[in-house]
């Protein structure tokens, strides 16, 4: 039987080294650079963006996109901490101690969870002002940034956790994990809508998961549930299952 307090007690240890002020005022001024600099000045070149059956301004369309994009950026968090733990031998430490590897794993996907949860929370109280006019919340518009939250944390969490196993320095750590994030971040529906792209680039787009995070959320913030978005609800848990489940295989062969 797993036992509780020990994953409580990591959860407990992994939230004070990682949220600090230094993390809060960077989960929040980035995206309000983003929201109210970029959002806004690129209202010039696009006056209106098809999203379901209505059409969003621009700075609503990006503010709703950065809910999606903020998850997956928290979640470096979860690389950042095996990383850290394997660097500085604390992974030895813990596992000496009155924890056992499956305590760690619960643990660092609680982490995650709670960190997506928070992070979507936060940007959703700062653009909330911007997307006013077009929001339609509905009975299910929270249960979907709920799921979204959990899941896209879970998702990228993995992928995190995956090149912190099997990367050995620093390095090659920094350069992959902060090059895939990015082409996630940019190869996605977060930052401008598919319609319109070119046939190639709007593939890469529905092969990223982030695009699938971000469309979930939007359909709940602008009551825009359709069955694609359902389709892309299920891709997003079968793809997280599957991340999730290698991710823990490494980890549980995970050397000092």
């Amino acid at each position: 039987m797993i036992q509780i307090n020990p994953i409580i007690r990591l959860v407990n240890r992994n939230l004070t080294i990682s949220i600090n002020p230094g993390f809060i005022i960077w989960q929040i001024l980035f995206p309000l650079i983003y929201i109210f600099v970029a959002g806004f000045a690129y209202t010039a070149l696009i006056d209106s963006v098809p999203f379901g059956g209505k059409n969003l301004d621009y700075p609503a369309f990006l503010a709703s996109g950065m809910i999606g994009f903020n998850i997956m950026n928290s979640t470096l968090i979860s690389g950042i901490i095996i990383w850290n733990d394997r660097r500085h031998g604390m992974f030895e430490q813990i596992m000496s101690g009155p924890f056992t590897r499956t305590h760690y794993i619960l643990s660092n996907i609680v982490t995650i969870g709670i960190i997506g949860l928070f992070s979507a929370a936060l940007i959703t109280a700062v653009g909330y002002p911007v997307f006013f006019d077009s929001v339609e919340f509905n009975i299910v518009t929270i249960p979907l940034i709920i799921f979204g939250s959990v899941v896209g944390a879970i998702l990228f969490g993995s992928i995190a956790s995956i090149i912190s196993v099997k990367l050995r320095s620093s390095e090659g750590f920094n350069v992959i994990i902060n090059t895939v994030f990015l082409f996630c971040a940019f190869a996605s529906t977060a930052f401008y809508p598919v319609q319109g792209a070119p046939q190639p680039l709007a593939t890469i787009f529905y092969l990223n998961p982030l695009s699938y995070l971000v469309d979930i959320i939007r359909a709940g913030i602008f009551g825009q549930v359709t069955d694609f978005v359902i389709t892309e609800m299920l891709v997003l848990v079968a793809l997280a299952a599957i991340l999730f489940v290698i991710a823990t295989k490494l980890l549980t062969k995970l050397d000092f």
